[in-house]
């Protein structure tokens, strides 16, 4: 609500702002007679009708008379009036200088000096005012409240599910006891090669006691049967 109420606060600044800025654009100063301003011309009238004709004037505009104040006046006066310089009954006057004077309607508008004999030596002004531009000013763009987004909504993400590390056997350190296994089938437990009563293994029978006095007699009785031959 606040944020819309601020788009249409700064929709109506910006209105009044191009309305003021159109009526400003629209209204345009004719200084007259440029740098000769508004004093009695050296060639005549034509001077001032030869710079009437290279301005534009419209409805709004505002004419501006340089003079000094005592020396010479602006007065709108009739078409009847302005021919022969009847300065008697004017439209308006204006006797300070210098004088603003602002084109209120359209058509032909007749201006002298009713000071002496000025308006008959020639300072004499006359201007055709148009209506204006008929092209309407472009309406201002309203300006586009700003879109109000929904609140977001996270999602609260899932437990995840820890696996503990498998446990691994502790190794014995130096100098601790490894642990004894079972022992196996036809071993005995102390550890020795004795085999066991159940073993079906049959170990082969001992020599008897005899056997290195034979082995001692048969090199001998070769050596007697040998010696027997020669003799």
């Amino acid at each position: 609500m606040a944020g819309l109420r601020f788009n249409l606060v700064v929709m109506m600044a910006f209105m009044l702002a191009s309305v003021q800025f159109h009526d400003t654009a629209a209204q345009t100063t004719h200084v007259v007679g440029d740098a000769l301003g508004w004093n009695i011309p050296p060639n005549g009238p034509s001077a001032y009708t030869t710079w009437a004709s290279t301005q534009t004037f419209r409805v709004g505009d505002v004419l501006l008379f340089n003079f000094t104040t005592g020396f010479h006046n602006v007065a709108e006066v009739s078409q009847v009036a302005y021919g022969p310089c009847t300065t008697t009954n004017p439209i308006s006057i204006a006797t300070t200088g210098p004088a603003r004077v602002t084109l209120n309607a359209p058509g032909t508008h007749y201006y002298v000096c009713t000071v002496g004999t000025h308006c008959q030596i020639g300072q004499k002004l006359t201007i055709n005012v148009s209506a204006g531009s008929t092209t309407p000013a472009p309406a201002p763009t309203p300006a586009t409240p700003a879109p109000v987004s929904p609140p977001t909504t996270t999602p609260t993400p899932a437990p995840t599910t820890t696996t503990p590390p498998p446990t691994s056997s502790p190794v014995p350190s130096a100098g601790e006891a490894s642990p004894i296994s079972p022992p196996t089938s036809g071993q005995s437990p102390s550890g020795s090669n004795t085999p066991s009563p159940t073993d079906s293994t049959t170990l082969p029978p001992q020599s008897p006691s005899f056997a290195p006095s034979f082995t001692a007699v048969v090199p001998f009785s070769l050596l007697a049967i040998a010696l027997a031959f020669f003799y």
